[in-house]
């Protein structure tokens, strides 16, 4: 990281008006379409700091997004749904996991829209029951197209929709995560959301007289963190956003992440860019494997619940909160004036994880 551009950027971040300023580029250069419930409270976990005997800790509750049980999605199709009605897309495709908060979210955003969601869904080699996300999808109608492990799900979805356009059909493919510039979505509208999602964490954090140097989120298709990062440069850069991997290669999530953050960067007209050294991912609490529930991630869902009566998933906001647990105990965060875990949603989850979780807690 340029290190002129570091000083600059703390020089600017001394008033309110480097998040003023920040906000207006982005509304500036990208639409929205209202789909969730802005602002997210911002809350502090007292009792869970007091028990681990760490720093402050604080949650914002992207849970609480208000589109189809809330999750950190609904920021992102915000913004990915601006470009979708622009280019009068009738069928929105994309692909995912089969307990897939992406998914869940992109149908209910499309089924507003009157837009037909199709999901191709990987089966889980463990695969949990069809409750959770995937009664959702269900529920609300969505397309639904269940493919076995491996099967290469960019390739199914790119096939349809040319398929489709044959018909007279104008789809809109999207990738998984709906970060990277891929397919339909030439900008990396996800992670632009994130960095405005920053901007908003700030200004909460700001007005409550709360000072953090931290934020910790579970790392998956890598938009959000990689916008938080881009968010954190702009005004805040002195804090730290800390990627708990959720499944696959570390040093491919780190180089992932680190791509995103700079087209970010790139799209918004900002002079930063990011080295893999800049990007934290942490690869210790990945476990068995991607939605796959041990001892660690049933306690953390346990301590949260508990002390907060906050809610998470086993699948993404779990691990995460595994790791932000031990990375406390560890001594990681000392000295730290505060870390902010962002809930990214996904409890519909929890119930198609029902025996797994009760196996360690009861």
């Amino acid at each position: 990281m340029n290190v002129l551009l570091i000083a600059l950027l703390a020089v600017a971040t001394s008033s309110t008006g480097a998040e003023d300023d920040f906000a207006e580029t982005i509304a500036a250069k990208y639409d929205r379409v209202p789909l969730a419930h802005l602002p997210t409270p911002l809350e502090a976990m007292s009792s869970l700091a007091a028990e681990l005997g760490g720093p402050p800790l604080y949650v914002k509750r992207d849970d609480q997004t208000g589109l189809a049980f809330g999750g950190n999605k609904a920021r992102k199709l915000e913004f990915i749904f601006a470009d979708v009605l622009k280019k009068k897309s009738d069928i929105i495709i994309t692909w995912a996991g089969i307990q897939s908060n992406w998914a869940r979210q992109t149908a209910a955003a499309a089924l507003i829209h009157d837009i037909k969601p199709i999901l191709f869904l990987e089966k889980a080699e463990q695969s949990p029951s069809h409750g959770g996300n995937l009664l959702l999808d269900r529920l609300m109608g969505a397309d639904v197209r269940l493919v076995e492990p491996g099967v290469n799900r960019p390739e199914l979805a790119r096939a349809l929709a040319k398929e489709l356009r044959a018909q007279g059909h104008n789809p809109y493919v999207v990738p998984v995560g709906g970060s990277r510039p891929l397919d339909s979505m030439e900008l990396p509208l996800g992670a632009i959301a994130y960095a405005n999602g920053f901007n908003e964490l700030w200004r909460q954090a700001r007005a409550e007289g709360w000072e953090f140097d931290h934020v910790v989120v579970a790392n998956g298709s890598g938009g959000t963190q990689a916008g938080l990062m881009v968010g954190a440069m702009a005004v805040a850069p002195g804090v730290k956003v800390v990627g708990i991997n959720v499944d696959g290669d570390e040093e491919k999530k780190r180089r992932n992440v680190t791509a995103i953050a700079n087209v970010t960067a790139e799209a918004l007209g900002l002079e930063m860019t990011f080295a893999e050294d800049d990007t934290i991912v942490i690869h210790d609490y990945v476990g068995e494997g991607y939605g796959i529930v041990d001892e660690d991630i049933a306690q953390a869902i346990g301590l949260f619940a508990r002390h907060e009566a906050v809610l998470l998933d086993p699948v993404y906001t779990g691990k995460a909160a595994a790791g932000l647990i031990d990375l406390v105990r560890k001594g990681y965060f000392e000295g730290s004036r505060g870390v902010v875990f962002l809930h990214t949603g996904g409890t519909p989850a929890l119930f198609a994880y029902e025996e797994d979780l009760l196996k360690y807690l009861n």
